[in-house]
Formats: C-alpha cells, sequence, structure tokens
C-alpha cells in the first residue's frame, strides 16, 4: 500500500539527479545555446583542477568544524545553565532557542547591517565606547564573520536538544554525588557530561549535514570574497551556474559536493550512529 508514495518519492530524487548527471557530462553553457557536446568527465577536471576549489574544499571544512564546536560547548553550557530554576527561566529559554526560527538572509542582514557594521554597527559602539578602533569584520576577518552569524543561528538548535535531554537526567544521581562530596565541576563531567553524549552526537550529525551547505549568509554578506576567503563549495557551485553560466560544470561541482556529502553522512551515521547503538 505504501508503494505509490515509495514510488513518487523515487521519481522525485531520480529525475533532478538523472539530469544533473546527464549536464555533467556534456558542455552546457547558457552563453552558447545549441553548443551542446557531449564531454564526458572534462567538466569534473575542470571543476576539481578549478583553484576555488581547494579554497571551497578548505572553507566547507573549517566552517563546519568552527561552527560544531561553537554550538557544542556553547549549547553544553547553557543548557546545563538554564537547567536551575531562577525567575523568568521560561522566558529565556524561548529567548535562546528563538534564533534558530529566523530565516538565514534576515539573521545575516541583522549581523551585517547592525552588529558588525563598522561604522554604525553595535560592535563598532561598544569598540569606540573603550577607545578601540573599530573593526571591519567582513575585510578583516570575512570568515569569522560568516562563523559567528552561522553558529549564532544553530546554538539554539543544540541548546533545545541539550536542554531536553537534561529533563530526564536523574537527580538522584546528582544528589548522592553531593552528599559524596563531589563538587559542581565533579557532578557535571562525571554525571551531566556522560548523559548528554548521545543528544550531542545527534547535534554533529543534524548539524553536519545542514553546514556543508551553507549559502545565504555568505550570499548576503561577503558574496565569497575577498577573494576567495568566505567561498565553500555550494557557493562555488553558485558562481559557476548562475555568474559564468557553466551549467555543465556547476553540475558536475554538484555531484562532487553530494558525493562529499554522502561519505560525511556515512561516516557519521557509523560512528556515531554505531555509539548510540552500543549505548543503547
Amino acid at each position: 500500500m505504501v508503494s505509490p508514495s515509495v514510488l513518487v518519492l523515487l521519481v522525485w530524487m531520480i529525475v533532478p539527479l538523472a539530469m544533473t548527471i546527464y549536464f555533467s557530462l556534456i558542455r552546457y553553457n547558457l552563453l552558447y545555446p545549441g553548443d551542446e557536446p557531449f564531454v564526458g568527465l572534462e567538466n569534473y577536471y575542470y571543476f576539481l583542477t578549478d583553484e576555488g576549489f581547494a579554497a571551497g574544499a578548505f572553507n566547507t571544512l573549517y566552517l563546519v568544524l568552527s561552527v560544531l564546536a561553537i554550538s557544542v560547548i556553547f549549547g553544553v553550557l547553557i543548557a546545563v545553565l538554564v537547567d536551575n530554576d531562577f525567575w523568568g527561566r521560561g522566558i529565556v529559554r524561548v529567548l535562546l532557542i528563538s534564533p534558530f526560527f529566523i530565516m538565514p538572509t534576515v539573521s545575516a542582514l541583522v549581523w551585517k547591517n547592525l552588529l558588525l557594521h563598522p561604522v554604525s554597527g553595535v560592535f563598532a559602539a561598544v569598540w569606540r565606547f573603550f577607545g578601540a578602533q573599530p573593526v571591519d569584520w567582513f575585510a578583516e576577518y570575512p570568515m569569522g564573520a560568516i562563523i559567528m552569524i552561522v553558529s549564532w543561528q544553530w546554538v539554539p538548535f543544540a541548546v533545545l536538544l541539550l536542554m531536553t535531554a537534561m529533563q530526564s537526567l536523574d537527580q538522584e544521581q546528582k544528589d548522592a554525588a553531593r552528599l559524596d562530596g563531589a563538587g559542581p565541576l565533579a557532578i557535571f563531567w562525571h554525571i551531566t557530561l556522560p548523559h548528554l553524549m548521545r543528544p550531542i552526537a545527534v547535534v554533529v550529525m543534524i548539524e553536519t549535514i545542514f553546514l556543508l551547505s551553507v549559502f545565504a549568509e555568505i550570499f548576503t554578506t561577503t558574496g565569497g570574497g575577498p577573494g576567495y576567503a568566505t567561498t565553500n563549495l555550494a557557493f562555488l557551485i553558485y558562481t559557476q551556474a548562475l555568474l559564468q553560466f557553466d551549467v555543465g560544470m556547476a553540475s558536475a561541482g554538484g555531484l562532487v559536493a553530494v558525493i562529499i556529502a554522502n561519505i560525511a553522512a556515512f561516516i557519521l551515521i557509523r560512528i556515531i550512529g554505531k555509539n548510540l547503538t552500543d549505548k543503547q
């Protein structure tokens, strides 16, 4: 009875994939309509040897690892902090997870024009208040600015999952540890952190898949520059397809990105998924 839905899903996935594979094997440039000879793996060769590919691959890896580290560290600390009772905890929880529901383009514009602007931004005002020279983040530290913007969006996701996991922590274990003389750091290291290892693994697995395709933040703020400083694989494919009109090479790049994403997903599922199964 589920075969019709499976068939629709299969067609929905295979048709775009088949068209992408076809376009990657021909010289398909929108500036030369009708000139579409078969070139085999030539598009793959030119994409992999393009000077932007190495920079894009490195920036993608650097962005993913940086945001994951920030999300896990701050997610754990914030989740442990808001797990304690204090006045207004419900409001604080809502405010903590609210950035996750803001569209990437909107959050990028907020950071670009209201926070990180070197003249009228909040950070610039703070710098001037302390007598320091404001920093032009998108010119001097472009990748750092992108990491801040993306982390601001994804830390709430980690907080949401880890905060939920904290609700299932057995308080009797913590009370028993306090009676035995354990301090806050010992309780966190030996009880809280091991309890959060499974949700942390879920956070890493889910965020990695989405962070490989970060685009809106880069397009809205730096445009991949200066040079290739903030160009990741997703933005590199965009430049090939819509700026250089080379659909063939962009299709090859898209398939390369799909292969990289599947390799990352396979590794994560094998390592993290097996770890979760063993613990369960």
